[in-house]
């Protein structure tokens, strides 16, 4: 076995097996997955972990290579963390809508940061995606996880994250998956239809997000969300979808903690909107309370100065500021 190898073994067995809390509900039996347990702080570091991993045993990852990818932050960060402990250069390609937090840490672990300060009139992704493809032509030896394209990345959550969730339930009703990049949601759909075969997958969205076939439009929130269809979510099993306004996920946040003591990122802030509006628009039959499951993605700590700070939610999120949080 190669050193690399042995080190990203090492660092696959601090990955995973994540908290599962249940959250109070009136009508739920209602789950939390708290994959902001993992190292790097979301569940990006199963398919950073997972992606690695397969390229290292395909030998398209050497010491000598250099790893670049497109990523508004938790992959970033996930990446930049495992390549340092590799001893593998890292090339995080970010743009203006990344957490200070999160910029900060990057620069911090690598040598070199590229961001996108203007989106153009392509959007930010594409920009980003521009960039990482002049990076691949002009660095010898270069590695592109793509994680909207990478089957690795759907198969980290078919194996990591839907193969916990397969082994601490009897049954699952519902599971609420947010859209980004589609591998979360492409691997855990498909996993969990395939040990619960009566589940609804219910996919979960922003306004402004492309992810689903919809109008791109302007986003201000990292972490769920796209301007394009990814192509990992074509390949998702999606039984229903619910959009939510940057509004709700401000909202959601904030319900979220200051009801349960959960401190979440934006894309969890958006799932758990959403689950309060499916549930009053589709209440449950009488006497019974289906099991819910949804994953807090990631940490609230990187977004403690927008989706936490009010004045930013009102300045940034205006002129349909946010009165009801």
């Amino acid at each position: 076995m190669n050193a690399l190898l042995k080190r990203i073994e090492m660092i696959g067995a601090a990955v995973g097996r994540t908290p599962l809390v249940q959250i109070t509900d009136s009508k739920l039996t209602l789950y939390a997955k708290l994959e902001y347990a993992n190292p790097n702080g979301s569940t990006k570091d199963r398919s950073a972990y997972w992606i690695l991993r397969q390229a290292i045993e395909r030998g398209e990852i050497t010491e000598r290579t250099t790893v670049v990818e497109s990523s508004s932050g938790n992959f970033a960060t996930s990446l930049a963390a495992f390549c340092r402990s590799l001893g593998i250069r890292f090339v995080p390609v970010i743009d203006a809508n990344c957490n200070a937090l999160t910029e900060a840490f990057l620069r911090s672990c690598c040598e070199r940061v590229e961001k996108i300060t203007d989106p153009g009139a392509d959007g930010f992704l594409l920009r980003r995606l521009a960039r990482v493809a002049e990076l691949r032509q002009e660095i010898a030896d270069v590695y592109w996880p793509n994680q909207y394209a990478n089957q690795d990345a759907s198969d980290a959550h078919y194996r990591l994250t839907g193969g916990e969730l397969s082994n601490s339930f009897s049954c699952i009703d519902y599971l609420f998956v947010g859209v980004g990049t589609g591998g979360t949601i492409s691997g855990l759909s498909q996993r969990i239809k395939k040990d619960f075969p009566g589940v609804t997958v219910v996919a979960v969205d922003v306004e402004g997000s492309a992810a689903l076939g919809g109008a791109s439009g302007p986003r201000f929130i990292p972490g769920l969300g796209s301007s394009i269809v990814p192509p990992l979510v074509t390949t998702a099993v999606i039984d229903e979808v619910v959009q939510v306004s940057e509004r709700e996920t401000v909202r959601g946040c904030q319900e979220l903690y200051a009801d349960h003591g959960l401190f979440s990122g934006g894309s969890t802030g958006s799932v758990y909107a959403a689950i309060g509006r499916y549930f009053t628009e589709h209440p449950p039959p009488r006497g019974r309370r289906p099991t819910v499951v949804f994953l807090c993605a990631d940490h609230g700590i990187p977004y403690a100065g927008t989706v936490y700070n009010p004045a930013w939610a009102e300045r940034t999120l205006a002129p349909l500021a946010v009165a009801a949080v």
